[in-house]
């Protein structure tokens, strides 16, 4: 499996993570502009933002739990050149239950729908190690 193929959905993902974080700097700067939320009234980390600043900012921070154990193992199986096909096939399908997270997360927020789509990708994530470890451990 050729490093950019590998590579490519960790940079999609991280370029939605990043997405995340403009949109949370855009959702507060205008709370602060229009004066809806006032400096003083979060200053000291208080979670005094609207409501949609509050979505954006969740999810954003969202994409540090369960992604990092995505990024932790492409890290270790990159390097060791234990990802196949398969593992590539399951980054994209982890990599789509996390762009459907965010949208329902930042839209609607309908728990039941984010919920599911929150263990979605953790069943894929689940599969991901599950086949890695047994790759490494029985070097199939």
């Amino acid at each position: 499996m050729s490093v950019q193929m590998v590579l490519l959905p960790v940079f999609v993902l991280i370029g939605l993570t990043f997405a995340l974080l403009l949109g949370t700097f855009w959702e507060r700067r205008r709370a602060l502009v229009s004066r809806e939320t006032k400096i003083r009234d979060i200053a000291l980390g208080q979670p005094n933002w609207p409501e949609r600043a509050t979505k954006v900012g969740n999810c954003f921070r969202n994409q540090f739990e369960l992604p990092l154990l995505f990024y932790a193992l492409i890290a270790i199986g990159l390097p060791l050149r234990r990802i196949d096909l398969v593992l590539v096939l399951l980054s994209w399908v982890f990599v789509v239950t996390r762009f459907a997270h965010a949208g329902i997360f930042v839209s609607s927020n309908d728990l039941g729908q984010r919920s599911t789509a929150w263990f979605a990708g953790a069943l894929v994530l689940l599969a991901m190690w599950v086949y890695f470890a047994l790759r490494m451990l029985l070097l199939i």
